[in-house]
Formats: structure tokens, sequence, C-alpha cells
């Protein structure tokens, strides 16, 4: 399956699911915001910069093999077995656990394609060959941490590290996330602060609201038109992303992942984020878990 900016939600499905599946999202996240010095700067920290062309080939070759074994070390859900001798549910969040519904390919595609594609503010001004340079370096280090689990650790190293160190000291501006940011960053903090109680709390909220699955949809599809015809795409993506990072330090698993917890906070985000172009209705079914969870309904103050 194809990865885009536009289904940040689904991408973010998977990413939850992966042990290091935040790092992950904060590698493009950093793409999306970057600024031109923060793209000159990851393209200074290509591999390759600086070679001659025969180390440049033998360095190509090496990342090449490298995507190959990160390609191959998740297995997609297209691909696994339900365990047998357990009900439908239990069967579905067992493959879940497993598998992804995306590939290391559409992630690579999803970096140069969407992240620093032609909607990027600041491509079109770049020279291309440092938009190349910085999309490699991005793609490699998204790519060694989808399939870190996969990969030993000195190929994980050579995959991550340009990126790590490009952005040790200065890690470049973040996503400006629109009007409701203050919005975002409050319901970001509640999560943060969770203990095992709340996070029980979010978890009987998504089991009372599976009734609501064509509704959440049709409101997640419509959220996403209205970034689309609004010009917001890129940051409503912004801010699905960054809840990957939110949902771990929330305290949330895997199989919290799996059962149906990160659709519930992607459809809260996805509701915050375009909350003033959403009709009540919309806003309403996106917001259900949080307004179960917490009595509140959104959009959020900061």
């Amino acid at each position: 399956m194809p990865y885009s900016l536009v289904s940040a939600a689904t991408l973010g499905f998977d990413l939850v699911r992966l042990p290091a599946g935040g790092q992950v999202a904060d590698v493009l996240v950093t793409g999306i915001g970057a600024d031109a010095a923060t793209l000159h700067r990851i393209a200074a920290a290509h591999p390759a910069a600086g070679c001659p062309d025969d180390e440049r080939a033998a360095l190509a070759v090496r990342a090449r093999r490298a995507h190959e074994l990160a390609a191959g070390g998740v297995p997609q859900l297209r691909d696994l077995t339900a365990p047998a001798g357990e009900d439908r549910s239990a069967r579905l969040v067992a493959l879940l656990e497993r598998g992804t519904i995306g590939n290391t390919p559409a992630l690579e595609r999803l970096v140069r394609d969407d992240v620093l594609g032609p909607e990027h503010p600041v491509v079109a001004d770049l020279d291309p060959a440092v938009t190349t340079q910085a999309a490699d370096v991005l793609a490699d280090a998204a790519t060694g941490w989808w399939a870190a689990d996969a990969l030993d650790a000195p190929t994980r190293a050579e995959l991550t590290s340009p990126f790590a160190t490009a952005t040790a000291w200065e890690p470049g501006p973040r996503p400006d996330l629109g009007p409701a940011a203050p919005g975002v960053a409050a319901f970001f903090e509640e999560l943060r602060g969770l203990d095992e109680p709340g996070r029980r709390r979010w978890r009987l909220a998504v089991d009372a609201g599976r009734a609501q699955r064509r509704p959440w949809a049709a409101a997640m599809h419509g959220a996403a038109w209205a970034a689309h015809v609004s010009g917001r795409t890129r940051t409503l993506a912004a801010v699905q992303l960054m809840t990957v990072g939110v949902f771990a330090e929330a305290g949330f698993s895997s199989r919290d992942g799996a059962e149906g917890v990160w659709n519930a906070l992607a459809g809260c985000v996805q509701g915050l984020a375009m909350a003033d172009l959403l009709d009540e209705e919309s806003l309403a079914v996106l917001g259900g878990p949080w307004a179960a969870v917490t009595g509140r309904s959104l959009p959020l103050e900061g």
C-alpha cells in the first residue's frame, strides 16, 4: 500500500506498532518542517558528500543492500497467516501486532514524493542536488528506524547516523500546526500525563465506540478533504506524525495500537487540527473518545 501525507493517520497506525516508530515519525516531521538551512545541513551529512566517484558507487551499493534487508525485515499484513483456533477479533489483533500495512519502499517514496515533494515550501528554490541528498539521508534514517529490530546494529547505524549527526545540535524548525496549535498542545500534554487508570479509560472508550466505525471513517475522510482544499494537508500530517511520539509517551503499547487506541487518538487530533472547518457532527464523532474519557468536547483551548 502506498503512503501519502493525506493518509498520515494510516502511516501512524503502522508506526505505533513498530518498536522505533517514534523515531521514524520524528524523521518525517523534521523533513516536513525543514527550512532551507536545515535541508542544506542534512544534505551535507550524506555519506557520499565529497567522496570520489568509486567510493560514492560503493556507498550506493551498501545503501541499496541495507534497504533490501530492511524491506524484508518487517512482515506485511498481506503476507501473514492468522493463527488458528481463535475468534475473529483475536486473530485480527494478533495479525496487527505482527505486521504492517505498508513497507519501506512505500516509506521511501513518501519521503521523496511528499515530504520533500513539490508542495514543500522551500524545495522549489533549492539546488535539486541538495534536495536529492537530503532525501537520501531522510529516507535512510526512516528506513533504518522502521526496521530497527530486523537490522544488525552496524547496518542500522549506517542508515540512521547521518541524520542523527545533522540534527544533533540543530534539529531544525518544527512544522506550523495552524490555528489549532494551542489545542493540539493541550491535548498532547494531557496524554503525556496519563496514568494506568487513564489509559484504561481510553481503552474502555475505544471498546464502547466500536459501532461508530463507519461514521468515524467518513469524518476522517471529511477532515482530510478539508485539509486538502484549505492547503493544510502538510499541517494535518505533521499533527498525526507528532501524535505517534505522544502515543508512546502516554504509555500505550503496540497492542493498544492494534486494538484501536491509535485510531481513537488519530481521530481526536484530526478533529482538533481541522476543527475550524468541520461541522459539529463530524467533530463530535472524531472527538467521541475524548468526550467519553474526559466529559469534555473538542476543540480544546490551549
